[in-house]
């Protein structure tokens, strides 16, 4: 209870950026879920207790051939609208585009935003299947048809030549990469982020436990760019929590804005 009565102490509102979430058991992509009693309902039980309001990412399915990955983007975005309607507020989905199939994409990006989704990702190339990574030109074609409608694009950390040339090409795109990852990785995204100001930094996953890290990237870009997230359910969200809501070399405002007030500008909410 110690990260719920320290966000009760400072009133903060939690957002959680980058997550999985999931109906079915197939879309569980915890690796030790044995011992974590998931379902859709502990899921929404773990995040109240901890004081998080809202969630936000994709869903991932595992059990399809490299055949069926036009089957699984689909099935997937099916997926967090069930959830959007399980969860009634709790939950703002993100879907799936893939650049093997850009005609395809293009309707999802249509249909999802007649559904009110404008978010993107976090899209997992490596367990998607795809042949060409962020820089080709049939990803940068759905870019540019999701830029139409202001959509935001959260999106594993790959790569870093092709990211550098995906931000360059869509200027006009909120790209949120998923993943400090270590110094060398981290350093990329901070020198991205200099480069465009419509790239944020998601601290899912590694990085965040690097002491200081935090601290480095609020005063080389700013923490208004920085997005709490946790990965969950690969990851713990209270262990991403405690990382920042316990970092002494953070103010209470450079907090807040991390866990939802820059989650809540981009989002619109």
């Amino acid at each position: 209870m110690l990260c719920k009565d320290l966000v009760t102490f400072m009133d903060f509102e939690i957002i959680d950026f980058h997550t999985h979430p999931f109906i079915e058991e197939k879309y569980n992509i915890c690796s030790h879920k044995e011992y974590c009693n998931m379902s859709a309902d502990t899921t929404l039980e773990v995040y109240k207790g901890l004081g998080i309001s809202k969630i936000c990412g994709s869903v991932i399915g595992s059990d399809y051939t490299r055949s069926e990955y036009l089957k699984k983007m689909i099935e997937n975005n099916d997926e967090v609208l069930k959830l959007r309607d399980l969860y009634n507020g709790f939950y703002i989905p993100g879907f799936h585009v893939h650049p093997n199939y850009v005609e395809e994409s293009i309707n999802e990006i249509h249909r999802m935003y007649k559904a009110g989704v404008t978010l993107i990702g976090e899209l997992v190339p490596y367990m998607e299947g795809w042949n060409n990574l962020y820089s080709s030109d049939a990803f940068s074609e759905i870019l540019d048809e999701a830029a139409k409608y202001n959509m935001i694009v959260n999106f594993h950390s790959s790569n870093d030549d092709q990211m550098d040339e995906m931000v360059k090409r869509h200027p006009e795109i909120i790209f949120v990469a998923a993943h400090p990852g270590e110094y060398n990785s981290f350093m990329r995204h901070l020198e991205r982020m200099k480069m465009s100001e419509n790239y944020y930094l998601d601290l899912s996953g590694t990085g965040l436990f690097r002491y200081g890290m935090l601290r480095h990237a609020i005063d080389k870009v700013g923490a208004e760019r920085l997005l709490f997230g946790s990965d969950y359910p690969t990851c713990s969200p209270a262990m991403y929590l405690g990382g920042i809501l316990l970092d002494n070399l953070l103010s209470d405002t450079e907090k807040e804005m991390i866990l939802s007030l820059n989650a809540k500008r981009l989002l619109k909410i």
